[in-house]
């Protein structure tokens, strides 16, 4: 009876190198799961650009070459008489004016007005202060309709009716941004800060101004582009107030060539192309500020 040989040096090795590695499953997996994220990311992406490529493309075709099938990327030929039509036809540079300047104007307006409110909310204790908070948070929930009548019947009574005036009120105090405000100064600006510039002998309001507001930079670029964004594709507030079609803004003159007879699309995609530029030039001139205020509040948040 002979006793079993011990295995050879070297013999476990080899089956341990030969065997499966136990972190390959895993890496398969993540490998996977990264191919689909691109794949998912990818597929985004084109769903997202393909409706600007096409209205770029479709801005610079004759307008029964349109809706062409197959569609062709590169229009032939290729006309800038849609843009001279729209340009020479059209009040497009009053309703290009009157969209921008509002749009400035209110986004000023209620980054101010939010930062101070919200510093307000944040750093104050006064009398009704919960209740206050409460009825402004609560009017989230209330959607822009229900008060549209109400607002117009208020805005015609008291005399304020002018374009440039009206189309500026019902975006200078947006309850969303005095509660972002809010939020970012409670997980920012620390007391001890505020304390010290009281020692120092500044103002309340003189603190807002020279210690807080600096260091709400990021979050006020993202409030920026947020407030831009909703004043500039407002439709349903300009419709109620506005008649003149000289006065009208951007959504509303493109909507009335769309709603023309015979559907004018070749001057619709070049108002549509136009009107993108100043969004685009805020994002860009932006960026920086909102991802840094967007990445901010999901750390901290």
């Amino acid at each position: 009876m002979s006793a079993a040989s011990p295995p050879a040096p070297g013999t476990a090795a080899t089956a341990r190198g030969s065997g499966p590695r136990p972190n390959a499953p895993r890496r398969r997996s993540s490998r996977t799961g990264r191919a689909l994220l691109y794949v998912t990311l990818t597929v985004l992406l084109l769903v997202f650009i393909a409706p600007m490529v096409w209205a770029l493309s479709g801005s610079f075709k004759e307008r029964g070459d349109i809706f062409e099938y197959p569609p062709k990327l590169i229009p032939d030929p290729v006309t800038g008489g849609n843009y001279s039509r729209l340009l020479d036809g059209e009040p497009f540079w009053n309703w290009f004016a009157i969209s921008v300047a509002t749009a400035l104007i209110a986004t000023a307006i209620a980054v101010f007005v939010c930062a101070l409110a919200g510093f307000a909310f944040a750093k104050y204790r006064f009398a009704g202060k919960r209740f206050l908070f409460s009825v402004m948070f609560s009017s989230l929930s209330v959607p822009f309709a229900v008060i549209l009548v109400p607002l117009f019947i208020l805005v015609v009574k008291s005399g304020l009716s002018n374009p440039w005036f009206a189309l500026i009120v019902p975006w200078v105090a947006p309850a969303f941004g005095i509660f972002m405000m809010q939020q970012y100064i409670v997980q920012s600006i620390p007391d001890e800060i505020l304390e010290a510039a009281r020692i120092d002998g500044a103002g309340e309001f003189g603190i807002f101004l020279r210690v807080v507001l600096p260091l709400l930079r990021p979050s006020l670029g993202a409030l920026a582009v947020w407030q831009f964004l909703q004043s500039y594709n407002s439709f349903l507030w300009p419709l109620v107030l506005i008649s003149d079609t000289e006065r009208y803004t951007l959504p509303l003159g493109l909507n009335i060539l769309f709603r023309a007879e015979s559907r004018q699309f070749d001057q619709v995609l070049p108002g549509a192309v136009l009107a993108s530029v100043p969004t685009v030039l805020v994002f860009l001139l932006l960026r920086k500020q909102l991802l840094e205020g967007l990445s901010t509040g999901a750390v901290k948040g």
